[in-house]
């Protein structure tokens, strides 16, 4: 199906301290797995283009986004809470890293596209309205979110399946009934932040050393009810894989058929559904071999939306 990875060059330019985790090579594992498996013959590649001010402010208020803007350092290195730093290029990093989301949802309401991955950081899910910190600057799904809100689109689903809680993405939707919000992550856990459920936020904390079939028994009985009463016309996804076996950032099991199944669940639901595409924004996933690994066996269902 028609189905593109947006990404550009420039999110290799945002670097934090020696041997962070959230690192340019994550995109080149991603980027040389497609390669090699040739999954790449069937993508349209796009470029993300640059956000503007105006679509920051769609999630975020105007303090955060002065705060980012006056942190941003001439030289060296500025920390934001700990976990996040900039350099001196990182906004044009995050400037294209939300402009693939805004991408995706136009090409997809103008029917060029079925589905999109945005191959993109820094990543977003734990940015709140008014906070950066986890490794994320703005929110870049939330975002997208709210500017295909913009767009007229009345039912927007969210499935994260990153291994932490996108607490970010929560907060910023707590209140808005026209978006259903699935998330599962490793608990307790960081971020640590309340986990609030209601209506429309489904929250599925998982113990340590929760594997595939506990992951299969979440979706059937906590998220799948919701997606099919809520219909969507767009599905978003967090897709983060740092619950794989092989990443030593948590203490999940999932494996490479795990997330295939889970994409295949969630992109089955929206063709049933009606929905007019898939959008996914990588998130974590640090363990290199199997980011590549996960996030190619993610991207292959996507190409049979």
């Amino acid at each position: 199906m028609r189905t593109a990875v947006i990404s550009h060059p420039h999110c290799r330019k945002h670097k934090m301290i020696g041997d962070h985790p959230e690192c340019p090579e994550r995109l080149d594992a991603i980027t040389d797995r497609l390669l090699a498996s040739g999954v790449d013959v069937g993508l349209t590649h796009l470029q993300a283009p640059k956000a503007e001010r105006e679509h920051y402010l769609l999630a975020h208020d105007e303090a955060l986004l002065k705060h980012v803007e006056n942190t941003l350092p001439t030289e060296g290195l500025a920390n934001l809470d700990g976990d996040t730093w900039l350099c001196p290029d990182s906004f044009k990093a995050i400037e294209r890293a939300v402009g693939a989301g805004l991408l995706a949802v136009d090409e997809i309401l103008a029917d060029k596209l079925d589905a999109a991955f945005c191959s993109v950081r820094p990543p977003g899910h734990h940015a709140n309205k008014n906070s950066s910190s986890g490794f994320c600057v703005f929110n870049n799904l939330a975002i997208a979110v709210k500017y295909a809100q913009s767009k007229g689109v009345k039912r927007i689903a969210i499935a994260d399946f990153d291994v932490h809680h996108g607490n970010g993405t929560q907060d910023i939707f707590i209140d808005d009934e026209n978006v259903l919000l699935c998330s599962l992550f490793q608990y307790p856990f960081y971020p640590n932040t309340a986990v609030k459920n209601n209506s429309h936020i489904v929250n599925s904390p998982l113990p340590i050393a929760s594997n595939g079939d506990d992951l299969k028994e979440v979706f059937a009985q906590q998220w799948l009810p919701k997606l099919k009463a809520f219909k969507p016309e767009l599905l978003f996804i967090s897709a983060g894989f740092d619950a794989h076996l092989e990443d030593d950032m948590a203490s999940l099991k999932f494996v490479e058929d795990d997330y295939t199944w889970l994409t295949e669940q969630l992109c089955g639901v929206a063709k049933e559904g009606g929905c007019k595409g898939v959008i996914s924004y990588l998130e974590g996933g640090y363990a290199l071999s199997a980011l590549g690994r996960s996030a190619v066996a993610h991207i292959k269902v996507l190409t049979e939306v």
